[in-house]
């Protein structure tokens, strides 16, 4: 992502309604999880990487490119500067790896999940957020630097020939999900955009809601899996 999409990011994601629900499902996520060495791979704005943090997690964010990192520091986050596909990382060191975001940016995505395994204790997990079906490809997934967009098989492939057996697969963005199709197919650019506050507090309201329904086996616009190290 470019430095301009990372500063963008940065500005909006305290309000935003699709980052503030994402750091809800990452909070959810590791409940009941025994706080450890953690890494934020692809932190950008460190949004998620302060959420591991306020849970009593030892975490550092990951960011290749200046801007993000020096994002991360201006918020006082440990931050390493490094690749997702040779992770400056000793092995079998973490209890946790987040890599929300940041698959469809890494050309050769193969390699990263293997490095995740590799730094990954055996009882580690690795959470994965990666956005959903080639269908929705848009001007948007250009602007932000995206190489593919995942359907389960695809992303539940990826995992498990890098080592992990997957433990959960869900969608999320179900809801919205045919008014992001629809705004995709005119759209010429990032989404990465400031609304309205009445729309923002609106598209909130959709997706809290969304946490109360058995939608999650639906299409949707993300998918969100849980990964175990496999013995």
């Amino acid at each position: 992502m470019e430095g301009t999409e990372v500063r963008k990011l940065a500005a909006l994601e305290d309000a935003h309604w699709w980052y503030r629900e994402r750091r809800h499902l990452l909070a959810r996520a590791i409940e009941g999880l025994t706080p450890g060495r953690a890494l934020d791979v692809g932190a950008a704005g460190g949004g998620n990487t302060r959420v591991l943090q306020a849970a009593g997690w030892s975490v550092a964010a990951l960011e290749y490119g200046a801007d993000g990192a020096e994002v991360a520091a201006e918020r006082k986050l440990a931050v390493l500067r490094g690749d997702a596909t040779s992770l400056p990382v000793a092995d079998d060191s973490l209890d946790l790896v987040v890599a929300f975001d940041v698959l469809e940016h890494i050309v050769d995505d193969a390699t990263a999940v293997a490095e995740v395994r590799r730094v990954l204790r055996p009882q580690g997990r690795f959470l994965v957020a990666v956005p959903a079906d080639p269908r929705l490809w848009s001007e948007h997934d250009v602007a932000v630097d995206h190489v593919r967009r995942y359907t389960r098989a695809t992303l539940s492939q990826v995992l498990q020939q890098g080592g992990f057996e997957v433990t959960s697969l869900t969608s999320w963005n179900v809801l919205l999900r045919p008014v992001v199709a629809l705004r995709r197919r005119s759209s010429s650019g990032s989404d990465l955009e400031q609304v309205p506050r009445v729309v923002n507090a609106g598209l909130r309201a959709v997706v809290t809601l969304e946490r109360y329904l058995p939608v999650k086996a639906l299409p949707g616009v993300t998918l969100l899996a849980e990964a175990r190290p496999r013995t």
